[in-house]
C-alpha cells in the first residue's frame, strides 16, 4: 500500500497508541497537518506556542507513564522547542518530537524557517534522526519510540522534510526494533543485588535515598514493599516525591537543598545508604566533598550506568531496571536467615525523632493579617485531600509546594527539577488534565512564572480545562530575591515585578473565572469555591507575604549538615 510521509506519520502514532499530539501548525508540517485533518485516532491539541507544546506533551508523560508526543514546524517552531525538550531530556522523561523541516535539497543553503535541527537538539535529546528517504520513516519512528521509553528514558526528536512527507512509499510498521549499538540493560547483577542485601541486613544507621527514577521505573510499590519490611527511614528527592507515601511515618521528608532537617542529617550519618533511582545531584548533596564521611558503605541503583560514581564513588554498584532490582532485592530479603538489628535500629530512629523533633517546616500560623504562602499550600493539600495532581512551576512557590503538599502515589508531582523551567507548569497542567480529564488538576506557580506561557489560557478555554491556577503572589522573583537578601547584601538587583497585570480581569478576558485573595480568612473558601466549579478554569491570585524565605535551606557549596533553619540562624 502506497502512502505518502505524512499518511506514515499519522499511520505509525496509531499503531503506538498515540492519544494526543500536541502542537502548532507552521509551512514545513502542513502536508502532516492536512492528514491529521483527515483522520480520528490521533487528537491534535493546538497550544499557543511551541515550548507549551512540549510541556503539555511532557506533563501527559510524567502523569500518565506513556510516552508524550509533540508536533512543531521548522526554523523557529523548532527553537521555540527547545527549552520543553530540554526540561524533559535533564528529567528522562519519554518523549517524540515529530519536526518539519525544509526540503532535503534546501537543506544547508540558508532557507526559509531553516535551521540545524539535529545539531540544535543534539546536546538536549537522548537521540534525533534526520528522515531523508520516505522508506526509512516508519522504522525510524518504531526506532524513536523505543529509544524514548527503553532503559533511562528521555526525549527523541524526528526531522522529516518537507518533501518527505509529499513522497510515497509502501507502508509496513515494524512489529519490533533492533538497534546494535544500543542494548540497555534490564537485569540487575544477582551477585551485586546479593552484596546490597547483606550490606543492608548489617546496617546499624540505614537509609533509603529514593528518587525520580523510582517513579519513571513504575518501581514505588517495591520500594514501599523494601523499606516497610526493613523498617529502616526513607527520603525522595525532588523528582521522587510520591515514590513513597509522604504520610508514612517512615518518611523523613524531602532532602537536599531545601529539604528537611530529619532527612538531610540521616542521610549525612547513616553507615549504609540504599540510593535508587537517584543521582546525587548537587541540590541533593550539596558539595561532594562534604557529603563525604569515612566508614559509610553505598549502594547504588540505576538504569542509567554513566550515573553511577559520577559525582559520588559507591561501593555497590547494580545496574538495571529499578523494578525488576527492587523485585529481586525482595526475593532475596524474604530468603535471608539475617535480619535487621532491633537494637540499633530503635537508637537510630530515636536520633532521628530528635531531629525531627526541630520542627523546620513550622511558620507563622497565627498571622491574620498577610497570607503566608506555606498556608495556601496545606489549605490546598486539605481541601484536595491530597488527591489532586499537582503541576509546578519554578521558584519558591515550587519549593514550597514540594514541603507542604503530601504526596502519598506516585506521579501526582508535576514539575521541572533538572533544568529548573519556569512556564511549565501551566502548560504541563493541561498534559495531566488531558490524560486524566475526571480529576483534580492545579498549577501552583508564582506571579513570574506564569507569565512565561501565560498564553496557554487560551488553550485552555478551547477545550474546556479545569484547571486550577494557584498564583502565590509575592510581587518578586521570589528565589531570586531570596538569594539577594541572603547572599548579596539586600541589594534587590531587577528582582521586584513592577507593572504586574491584574490577573483576575486577564483570567476574564480568557472566558475564565479569577478570585483575588488577600486576606488569610479567604484562603479555604477561595479554595473551596474554584474546585467546586468542575468545568472551569480558575485563576486564584494568592497576594502573599512579600518577605516569605522558603526554609530550611542548605547554602551553595555547603554541605548537608550546614543547614540554615530560618531566620534565626542568619
Amino acid at each position: 500500500m502506497q502512502l505518502s510521509g505524512a499518511e506514515i506519520t499519522l499511520r505509525c502514532l496509531a499503531e503506538e497508541g498515540v492519544e494526543f499530539l500536541f502542537g502548532y501548525p507552521g509551512g514545513a508540517v502542513l502536508y502532516i497537518y492536512d492528514e491529521i485533518f483527515k483522520q480520528d485516532k490521533v487528537k491534535h491539541i493546538l497550544v499557543r506556542h511551541e515550548q507549551a507544546a512540549i510541556h503539555a506533551a511532557d506533563g501527559y508523560a510524567r502523569s500518565s507513564g506513556r510516552p508524550g508526543v509533540a508536533i512543531v514546524t521548522s526554523g523557529p517552531g523548532v527553537t521555540n522547542a527547545v527549552t520543553g525538550i530540554a526540561t524533559a531530556f535533564l528529567d528522562s522523561i519519554p518523549m517524540v518530537i515529530i519536526s518539519g523541516q525544509v526540503p532535503t535539497r534546501a537543506i544547508g543553503l540558508d532557507a526559509f524557517q531553516e535551521v540545524d535541527t539535529v545539531g540544535i537538539t543534539r546536546p538536549c535529546v537522548k537521540h534525533n534522526f534526520l528522515v531523508k528517504d520516505v522508506n526509512d520513516l516508519a522504522s525510524t519512528i518504531k526506532k524513536a519510540f523505543y529509544v524514548a521509553t527503553s532503559g533511562r528514558p528521555g526525549p527523541v526528536l524526528v526531522d522529516i522534510p518537507k518533501d518527505v512527507s509529499q513522497h510515497l512509499a509502501e507502508y509496513s510498521y515494524p512489529s519490533s526494533v533492533s538497534m546494535r549499538s544500543y542494548n540497555p540493560v534490564i537485569k540487575g547483577h544477582a551477585g551485586q543485588i546479593k552484596k546490597a542485601v547483606q550490606m543492608l541486613l548489617e546496617a546499624k544507621r540505614p537509609m533509603i535515598y529514593a528518587g525520580g527514577g523510582v517513579i519513571l521505573g513504575d518501581a514505588s510499590q517495591l520500594l514501599t514493599q523494601i523499606v516497610r519490611e526493613l523498617g529502616y527511614p526513607c527520603t525522595n528527592t525532588l523528582m521522587g516525591l510520591g515514590a513513597y507515601p509522604a504520610t508514612d511515618k517512615q518518611f523523613v521528608g524531602m532532602l537536599g537543598m531545601h529539604g528537611t532537617y530529619e532527612a538531610n542529617l540521616a542521610m549525612q550519618n547513616c553507615d549504609v545508604l540504599l540510593a535508587i533511582g537517584a543521582r546525587f545531584d548537587d541540590r541533593v548533596i550539596g558539595n561532594p566533598e562534604h557529603f563525604y564521611q569515612p566508614g559509610r558503605r553505598i549502594i547504588h541503583v540505576d538504569i542509567d550506568p554513566s550515573s553511577i560514581s559520577k559525582r559520588v564513588k559507591v561501593d555497590v554498584p547494580i545496574v538495571g531496571n529499578l523494578a525488576d532490582v527492587a523485585d529481586e532485592m525482595l526475593k532475596q530479603l524474604h530468603a535471608s536467615d539475617a535480619k535487621p538489628d532491633p537494637q540499633a535500629l530503635a537508637a537510630w530512629w530515636k536520633q532521628i525523632e530528635e531531629w525531627r523533633g526541630r520542627d523546620c517546616l513550622r511558620f507563622d500560623r497565627s498571622n491574620t493579617e498577610i497570607i503566608k504562602p506555606q498556608a495556601v499550600v496545606e489549605k490546598l493539600y486539605e481541601v484536595t485531600n491530597g488527591d489532586a495532581y499537582i503541576t509546578s512551576d519554578v521558584g519558591q512557590h515550587q519549593m514550597w509546594a514540594a514541603q507542604y503538599y503530601k504526596f502519598d502515589k506516585p506521579r501526582r508531582w508535576i514539575n521541572s527539577g533538572g533544568l529548573g523551567t519556569m512556564g511549565f507548569g501551566l502548560p504541563s497542567a493541561m498534559g495531566v488534565q488531558f490524560a486524566f480529564p475526571n480529576d483534580m488538576v492545579a498549577c501552583i506557580t508564582g506571579e513570574a512564572s506564569i507569565q512565561m506561557c501565560i498564553q496557554e489560557l487560551s488553550t485552555c478555554k478551547q477545550y474546556h480545562l479545569p484547571i486550577k491556577i494557584v498564583n502565590l503572589n509575592n510581587r518578586y522573583l521570589g528565589m531570586v530575591r531570596q538569594w539577594q537578601e541572603l547572599q548579596h547584601g539586600n541589594r534587590y538587583s531587577e528582582s521586584y515585578m513592577e507593572a504586574l497585570p491584574d490577573f483576575v480581569k486577564l483570567a476574564e478576558s480568557y472566558g475564565h473565572v479569577g478570585f483575588k485573595i488577600e486576606s488569610p480568612a479567604d484562603v479555604e473558601g477561595a479554595l473551596r469555591e474554584a474546585f467546586a466549579l468542575k468545568d472551569r478554569t480558575v485563576f486564584l491570585d494568592f497576594q502573599t507575604d512579600q518577605t516569605e524565605n522558603v526554609f530550611p535551606m542548605v547554602p551553595g557549596g555547603k554541605g548537608l549538615s550546614e543547614m540554615i533553619l530560618g531566620s534565626e540562624d542568619l
